[in-house]
């Protein structure tokens, strides 16, 4: 019933349901719904471009957000973000082939990754990426921190600084000095970041570099949440890596500049 009655939002038409006091007899004209387009096969029916109106589609759309935050089940939680696709932007079916069996599970979860994060991103939409939300967020964290007092003020000083380990690595991955690109992104307008494939500061927007801001979101809470069972806890097991020797040298090479 839930999803005829996406598909009546979707087309601009109503549910014809006893339930709903509408019986098939009573059916007009006006009570259809319209699309650009309508393919009905054996297993599925694809509508595309549905003519409803777009605000009682963007007010489904926010119902359905609601009950995935509410629910606790994971099946019906599964189907309420099927629901949400096909209202939001469709779905589509993308089959995964390679040559061998390791490049097949590697292309899989490269899919897999891009769907969740698809998903996320239609959840609670994008911000730019490449950390530089994190860093352009350290302003209202610093506004926050002025009406502080104590260790309350001492921790938000710290998570004012961890904002910046996302961008910083990034440069220190791509062979660069992090802190330098820190402080020029520090220093941009809202939305200007570092493109660590070119070596460029950009729009992040415009340049495609983007994150689901449920995933930046969640990433900062888990942190934070990690961070207070440390706080709380009396001892923690780590690796420490061992220093790497040098290499020897070669057989004659000794006194060799």
């Amino acid at each position: 019933k839930d999803m005829l009655q996406d598909i009546a939002i979707l087309t601009g038409g109503t549910v014809i349901s006893s339930d709903l006091g509408k019986d098939l007899a009573d059916t007009k004209m006006e009570d259809l719904g319209r699309a650009k387009s309508v393919k009905v096969e054996k297993e599925k029916t694809t509508i595309v471009d549905g003519l409803g109106a777009k605000k009682d589609i963007q007010a489904r759309i926010a119902q359905i957000k609601n009950q995935i935050q509410e629910t606790t089940s994971d099946f019906d939680k599964e189907k309420l973000q099927e629901r949400l696709a096909k209202l939001a932007g469709g779905v589509a079916v993308v089959r995964v082939g390679a040559a061998t069996e390791t490049e097949m599970k590697e292309a899989k979860y490269r899919m897999e990754d891009a769907l969740n994060a698809t998903r996320a991103a239609v959840e609670e939409g994008i911000i730019f990426g490449g950390g530089s939300a994190y860093i352009h967020a350290q302003k209202e964290v610093a506004k926050c921190i002025e009406s502080l007092e104590g260790d309350v003020k001492t921790g938000a000083r710290i998570v004012e600084k961890a904002l910046e380990a996302p961008l910083y690595q990034i440069a220190v991955n791509a062979g660069l000095n992090g802190a330098v690109i820190v402080n020029k992104v520090k220093e941009s307008k809202q939305g200007i970041g570092f493109n660590a494939y070119s070596e460029e500061y950009v729009d992040m927007v415009k340049d495609g570099i983007l994150d689901p801001a449920k995933v930046t979101r969640n990433a900062l809470q888990n942190a934070t949440s990690v961070a207070g069972s440390f706080l709380t806890t009396e001892a923690a097991v780590a690796t420490i890596k061992e220093p790497v020797p040098p290499m020897p040298q070669g057989g004659g090479m000794d006194g060799m500049m």
